[in-house]
């Protein structure tokens, strides 16, 4: 028998249908010769510090410190033990002579197999299941196509050096700084340096102060030329007066064909953006419908980096194109030109996101909102980077009046290309203004005004602004071909998200990040080294070559274990200089039944009296202090999740199940 091992139950039952393993049994499929199993995530993981002796699980102190462990231990995740058991169990089985791990094609999905193989203390020989679509053709072209585990030594040597450096910089970075200042703070190797570009970004738009300048604008009739900048008010009115009434002569007239290239094809990265930005998704709503529309086999693998196809999907792409024309109705009148989407050198472990065959059997009206709008994206994404260029006329204009010089530009467009299937905004609306045919030497009598503006303020961050800055993050100067060393990776950066805004860090305003005080606090405190993101950025870099067999992992930690050291060297004394917050437990508002503060626990929100009032979560899903704040102060909040729209009222009911008196929120469920 040959078990196959996948990484959740979604995706192996596509398995299993491929290779005939159709016999339901407890935690698996069975037929054909083949068993078919799962991992639910992660079933094994490393232990946390108490587990280990060694005086850590003690009270928090310096003499703790620095933890690096001389043997990393592992245990199984108790809530799904038994599914372990059941792996264990099929892995050591006489019957079976051969396994297949089918866990995700990433870093994550090869530790998640290999934690339990090793655990399992497993020695069978096992190939490896590389696929970047669970459509049945994509699947049985993977099984005639698998390499030994071994293969992927480099990709399992990264994931798990990389949870080893995460381990090191947040537990003795926790406990280093907690015990540093007198509070609870959560120390993360990614998570704290992105935390501190919302900081300092915040700061930027809290401090900006905006400034007032001037032009002075000549309106030749059909057209409007204006001067450069002028700080000075009494300077500009001086230039106004002088050309009022007065002629401009069109001393330039200059004409240039210009092209917008097709956009690329989506990583995930470049998705959640775009997501967020047309949609508001958070980063992980997207990575959630992406995913279900993965193990719906309607698109490609999405936990990529890459946004290219390698050359062997040429003629898949060219009918997946058809197909998306056909089924989305976007009506394409060119030939796809594919070969502008093919590039073998940027495509590493996994290609572009794109769909896939399953949209033409699919019942796509049926549909959940939010995966719709996504495989629409996708779809409409596919077809932009086939289609031919933007062009355009770029025309500049420049007149001289009373010895000053003024411009004007202006565009017309020439072929629309791949724009054609997008909607224009504001911005693409406003540039494509064209300008009268005018010559040089011709004179114009003209009006003058001064024009008043303002300067412009850094915004706040969104999920779409955020997720770019981590990904450029590390690289000084950054253009579409730069190596990315970034924050995190494509597949990890909707949990450092998350985490910050579960931890209390961030929260939500409507589209934008913004740093609670809890976080601020923080940054304030930790040292440089701790929440550089270029430091981070290396980092990554190095695990990225670690995956790539051009670096060392023993010398990618012994590098993380002496950062650690040092670090605790130095900060390893009570710094009373600085008062932390109890927590962050400050009130955010008043109970609704008794009157008491309303504080953030550890398992959610609380009446701090007797009323026994809380929000923990709401349908799974916890609320944001935004939204607790909001629904404290008597107004309904609402969230999405996975297609669906809860509205949360300002209304607490009784719940008569309970022992102790308890209270939850009211609550309405329905589509988005």
């Amino acid at each position: 028998m040959i078990l196959i091992v996948g990484e959740k139950p979604s995706v192996s039952r596509a398995i299993s249908s491929v290779v005939g393993a159709n016999t339901t049994k407890k935690g698996y499929t069975e037929g054909n010769g083949y068993i078919v199993s799962w991992c639910v995530g992660h079933l094994v993981g490393l232990r946390f510090p108490n587990d280990y002796g060694n005086g850590w699980e003690q009270k928090w102190s310096f003499s703790q410190l620095p933890m690096i462990p001389d043997k990393w231990l592992f245990k199984v995740t108790d809530s799904t033990k038994a599914q372990y058991n059941i792996l264990k169990e099929l892995m050591n089985s006489d019957s079976v002579t051969e396994i297949i791990c089918a866990t995700d094609a990433d870093r994550e999905g090869e530790c998640i197999f290999r934690y339990v193989y090793n655990m399992a203390r497993c020695r069978k020989p096992v190939k490896r299941l590389w696929v970047s679509s669970l459509e049945e053709s994509a699947i049985r072209k993977a099984i005639t196509n698998m390499k030994p585990m071994s293969a992927y030594d480099n990709l399992f040597n990264a994931g798990y050096a990389r949870a080893r450096a995460d381990w090191l910089v947040g537990m003795n970075g926790s406990r280093l700084f907690s015990v540093r200042y007198g509070g609870k703070l959560n120390i993360g190797r990614v998570q704290t340096p992105t935390l501190a570009m919302i900081v300092q970004r915040d700061a930027e738009v809290n401090g900006f102060v905006k400034q007032k300048y001037y032009t002075a604008d000549l309106n030749c009739g059909t057209f409007t030329l204006s001067s450069a900048r002028v700080d000075d008010e009494k300077s500009a009115d001086t230039l106004v007066s002088a050309c009022d009434g007065g002629t401009v002569t069109i001393s330039s007239v200059k004409r240039e064909v210009k092209t917008d290239k097709a956009p690329k094809l989506y990583d995930l990265t470049t998705l959640q953006r775009e997501a967020n930005k047309a949609f508001g998704y958070t980063t992980q709503q997207t990575l959630d419908y992406t995913q279900s529309l993965y193990e719906g086999k309607l698109v490609t693998y999405p936990r990529t980096d890459s946004q290219y196809l390698s050359d062997d999907m040429a003629q898949t792409a060219f009918e997946v194109t058809k197909l998306c024309d056909s089924y989305f109705g976007i009506g394409i009148s060119h030939t796809p030109d594919i070969a502008k989407v093919i590039n073998n050198a940027k495509v590493s472990g996994h290609h572009a996101i794109i769909p896939t065959n399953g949209i033409a059997t699919a019942d796509l009206s049926s549909l959940p909102t939010g995966e719709k709008n996504i495989l629409t994206l996708i779809a409409a994404k596919l077809i932009c980077a086939t289609a031919p260029v933007h062009k355009y006329e770029a025309v500049k204009l420049t007149g001289i009046c009373n010895g000053t010089e003024f411009t004007a530009t202006g565009r017309t467009v020439l072929d629309m290309g791949w724009k054609r299937f997008i909607k224009q905004t504001d911005k693409d609306k406003k540039a494509d203004i064209a300008l009268p045919a005018v010559s040089e030497g011709q004179t114009f009598t003209v009006q003058a005004s001064k024009g008043e503006h303002f300067t412009s303020p850094p915004k706040p961050y969104t999920e779409d602004t955020l997720l770019s800055a981590m990904e450029r993050a590390g690289n000084e100067d950054y253009d579409e071909d730069t190596e990315k060393k970034g924050l995190g990776t494509p597949a990890t950066r909707a949990a450092v998200i998350e985490s910050l805004v579960k931890n209390g860090y961030v929260e939500r305003d409507g589209k934008q990040l913004r740093a609670t005080d809890k976080g601020k606090e923080l940054i304030k405190v930790v040292p440089d080294e701790v929440k550089s993101a270029k430091l981070t950025a290396e980092w990554e870099s190095k695990l990225q070559q670690i995956e790539h067999g051009d670096f060392s992992a023993y010398n990618f930690m012994t590098e993380i274990s002496c950062f650690i050291t040092a670090m605790c060297n130095r900060y390893g004394s009570v710094d009373k200089s600085v008062s932390l917050s109890d927590g962050g437990n400050e009130p955010i508002g008043k109970c609704p039944k008794c009157g008491a503060d309303v504080v953030k626990g550890k398992f959610g929100y609380y009446c701090k009296g007797k009323c026994g009032m809380n929000i923990a979560k709401v349908y799974g899903v916890e609320l944001s202090d935004t939204q607790v704040k909001t629904l404290l102060g008597g107004k309904p909040t609402s969230y999405t999740s996975k297609g669906r729209k809860t509205i949360v009222l300002p209304e607490i009911v009784e719940n008569p199940w309970k022992d102790k008196m308890y209270y939850q929120w009211k609550t309405e469920r329905g589509k988005a």
